[in-house]
């Protein structure tokens, strides 16, 4: 078996990136040289491989630096309308080779590093990913800014700077254990903290309504400290920032509160202000009503706020007295889009600002915020949608709690004058939900204090207009629309795939990656066979290299010839792992039956994370390991079938496994899956989707042609008709054997030896609650998989529909999403303008 080409070696044969200069060689060592013995090594002799990681960012940073001072110089000159892109999430993953390939580093650090007897991959791996995120919301955040930085938008992105982000996740025995991430620890060298832009966040106190006004009084404060990080666009000189906040108590915090012997405990209490941005809550689709969260929530607001004000009213010569003290013309300058509702609170603490501070009437200050926000849905389920209890509201922001209750007063004036008489709508509209706990839901405030509304993929922005929000688009048609997600080619193609890359720039040239439509001109070349044999040999190198990296970690032999079947995304009852889990058992059942049988030989591989409250998910992955012991140590079965739970999913361990997979699912109940964006990221590295008509796969299905993915199951409205008939689980049980075995076999102990009744709950589930009716589209998903058998049988026909993928995904570029967001939102024109690099004069 050949020996898989590192990255290293491929990139010497490899045009994509530009060949690197002699003279950009010689800079990068010396600076390489200067950062390890002067900023890094001083008082040792020797150097680490981490001091070696830490010399190379700060030399890339060096390069980012000039650009990033340049780019806003370049904004303050200019005054452009600023987009605020407000997230409490942002899922960036590593950001050494990020910024070596959108600055156009990457092969001089290559050699530099090469000629100094180092690996660059090796460096690489030492970086720590930034896990601010827990799945598809954080990780869309950021290819969002890659995107906007890209295509010349005055844009920021704003949240908080979690101390621990996404947890760690150990297999224990089976079990998914949670470990702090602690990504910290030795410092980031790619974040600047600002403390000359620290800024009290209130929280807690009471209201007086005064002749002069409305005062907010004895609240305790948090400063927020922030950090920014450089974001840079792709080969275009543009640097933008994200900023994220960090809690830190006032140096008076409760001092006050003790007498001179509580000294030593009114130091200690400092930690409960700066619990805020301690730690990411890893819940993922699924809403937990925890004061912290809410404290989070407004923290990330109120500090945001404050800036974009300050920066609005600053001249645009970037002095730091303000000129603007009109805000009529605020809309003209500022656009805040709210990714999820999680960021909701900055509707009433913009009104807050208006209306209390710089004394707007109500109704000036009401149409400004209105046209100033939009609001982006990216879920339909029930329990992901936030509703705070009021009496929590009352305690930490009493301001805020009567401004709400004011919007909502008006709001439903409105809808009572057009509705006369309809109460039933009254109540379904009102941003207070009456009953034995009251409510604030807070996507009805987002609605209704956002100019636009939008969903994240077609048929989930019909479903939004025809469900979730169908009073509301009753009456305001025209502001709901759709912007289907997307993901950034750089990272997902060029970073992660750079043989799949120089494939194709040899075919239609480099203007692909920022122009991802251009990936058509290779349809006409489907038939070409150079070009399917390139493809088919990059792919075979890429499920090489993957099988190397797993049999060092996992100790599997793995056989680099089967279909690589990959199932990566958080683990919910939803995204139906557990439909994976039955067709696996069904495929052993059948070796087991027929040994002598040919069978496709199949690498099945399930990652992802469980929310550490969530029961069910946490049995999920516990079910697949079990299957996995059983499988994977049958002699009869051998290499034809092996079954992998890929241990802590995360960015950087997407970046290795999806360029390696033939095989995408994308499973999830139709109507459930908002959009999905691991879909895209497979399509785009060749591998074809096994999926339902969910999310973006209608419209992957819709670019490509259907015939060109294997698309299963029932339809939206195929479940609305179960729904209404009642999904009887016990029905399909009686009427198919093989799904009878699988699941007596789950039920009886036969994957859980040692604990017969393990899996109880999720078989009681399976056959007497399950939501997502995984048991309706069984049949229909293993007849899809035995299509996938058969034409992976055939190398050459399953490597035509990979380019046909490939050609057709164009439309899933973030470029494509963010332009759209730019002119149909935020009012805003995309710039190919190149900022000059900062060894060239200004203009």
């Amino acid at each position: 078996m050949a020996k898989p080409l590192t990255d290293s070696e491929r990139r010497k044969q490899i045009s994509v990136r530009g060949l690197a200069g002699l003279g950009d060689v010689a800079e990068v060592r010396k600076s390489f040289n200067r950062h390890l013995h002067f900023t890094l090594v001083k008082d040792r002799n020797v150097a680490t491989p981490r001091d070696y990681f830490f010399a190379l960012a700060h030399t890339v940073r060096d390069h980012l630096v000039g650009r990033w001072i340049r780019t806003q110089q370049h904004y303050y000159e200019r005054d452009p309308k600023r987009i605020y892109y407000l997230s409490l999430e942002f899922y960036m993953g590593r950001t050494l080779q990020n910024t070596m390939v959108n600055l156009g580093l990457q092969n001089a650090c290559d050699e530099a590093i090469y000629q100094l007897g180092l690996d660059l991959e090796e460096l690489e791996e030492i970086e720590e990913d930034a896990g601010l995120g827990n799945g598809g919301l954080g990780r869309l955040a950021a290819c969002f800014l890659d995107s906007m930085a890209t295509l010349g938008l005055a844009a920021y992105g704003y949240g908080i700077r979690y101390e621990f982000g996404i947890f760690n996740q150990k297999i224990v025995n089976g079990w998914q254990v949670e470990e702090a991430d602690d990504w910290l620890r030795y410092g980031n060298p790619w974040e600047k903290a600002r403390p000359e832009y620290m800024l009290p966040v209130h929280f807690y106190g009471r209201v007086e309504h005064t002749p002069e006004g409305v005062r907010w009084l004895d609240t305790q404060v948090v400063l927020a400290m922030p950090y920014d990080t450089p974001v840079p666009g792709y080969r275009n000189n543009t640097v933008n920032t994200m900023r994220l906040w960090s809690a830190k108590a006032p140096n008076d915090f409760k001092l006050h509160d003790f007498n001179v012997g509580g000294y030593i405990e009114a130091v200690l209490d400092r930690n409960l202000a700066e619990n805020i941005s301690r730690v990411l809550y890893p819940n993922d689709n699924f809403f937990e009503g925890k004061e912290l969260r809410l404290k989070q929530e407004y923290f990330v607001v109120a500090a945001t706020l404050q800036d974009i004000i300050r920066r609005f009213k600053s001249s645009k010569f970037g002095c730091r007295d303000p000129v603007r003290t009109c805000f009529e013309t605020f809309p003209d300058k500022v656009a805040i889009q709210l990714n999820d509702t999680h960021p909701a609170l900055a509707i009433p603490e913009l009104m807050r600002i208006l209306v209390d501070v710089e004394k707007v009437d109500w109704d000036k200050a009401w149409e400004i915020t209105k046209k100033t926000c939009a609001y982006t849905n990216h879920t339909v389920l029930p329990e992901a949608l936030e509703r705070w209890p009021v009496s929590m509201f009352e305690n930490l922001l009493p301001r805020h709690l009567e401004i709400i209750y004011a919007i909502n007063q008006r709001h439903l004036d409105h809808v009572a004058a057009l509705f006369p008489g309809d109460v039933d709508r009254l109540r379904r509209m009102s941003v207070i939900e009456e009953g034995d706990c009251k409510r604030i839901n807070m996507a009805h405030l987002c609605v209704i204090g956002s100019h636009v509304v939008n969903g994240v993929a077609r048929i989930h922005s019909e479903i939004v207009k025809q469900s979730v929000f169908k009073d509301f688009y009753e009456l305001e048609p025209e502001k709901f629309q759709n912007k289907t997600n997307g993901i950034t080619p750089r990272r997902w193609l060029l970073l992660c795939n750079p043989g799949l890359a120089d494939t194709i720039v040899e075919k239609i040239g480099e203007g692909f990656l920022t122009d991802l439509s251009q990936l058509k001109k290779l349809l006409p070349l489907v038939d070409d066979e150079a070009l399917i044999r390139d493809v088919a040999k990059v792919k075979q190198e890429n499920k090489l290299k993957f099988s190397a990296f797993l049999e060092k970690e996992y100790k599997v032999k793995i056989n680099p010839s089967s279909m690589f079947d990959v199932h990566v995304k958080r683990i919910h009852e939803y995204k139906r792992q557990l439909l994976n889990c039955l067709h696996i058992i069904t495929l052993y059942n059948r070796i087991k039956k027929d040994p002598a049988k040919a069978f496709v030989p199949r690498t099945i591989m399930i990652g992802g994370k469980a929310a550490p409250g969530y029961h069910m998910a946490k049995m999920i992955i516990k079910l697949v390991t079990s299957i996995g012991n059983v499988v994977n140590h049958d002699p009869v079965v051998g290499d034809r079938l092996k079954v992998i739970f890929l241990e802590n999913y995360r960015v950087s361990l997407a970046e290795k496994v999806i360029p390696a997979a033939d095989l995408s699912q994308q499973i999830s109940t139709a109507g459930t899956e908002a959009s999905g964006t691991g879909n895209m990221k497979f399509m785009l590295n060749g591998a074809l989707t096994i999926g339902t008509m969910d999310g973006a796969n209608v419209e992957m299905a819709e670019e490509a042609g259907t015939e060109n993915l294997f698309i299963f199951g029932m339809r939206v409205e195929d479940v609305e008709a179960l729904d209404q008939k009642g999904y009887n689980a016990r029905e399909y049980y009686e009427r198919l054997p093989e799904l009878r075995q699988a699941l007596d076999q789950i039920s009886s102990g036969f994957f859980s030896p040692k604990d017969p009744h393990c899996f109880r709950d999720v078989v009681n589930m399976l056959l007497n609650h399950d939501r997502f009716k995984v048991f309706a589209d069984y049949e229909a998903y293993v007849a899809c998989q035995a299509q996938v058998d058969q034409l992976y049988r055939n190398p050459r026909e399953w490597t035509k529909k990979v380019i046909r993928n490939i050609a057709c995904s164009g439309k899933f570029s973030s470029d494509r999403t963010i332009t759209e967001y730019a002119r149909d939102i935020w009012g805003v024109e995309p710039s190919d303008l190149q900022i000059p690099p900062p060894n060239l004069p200004r203009d």
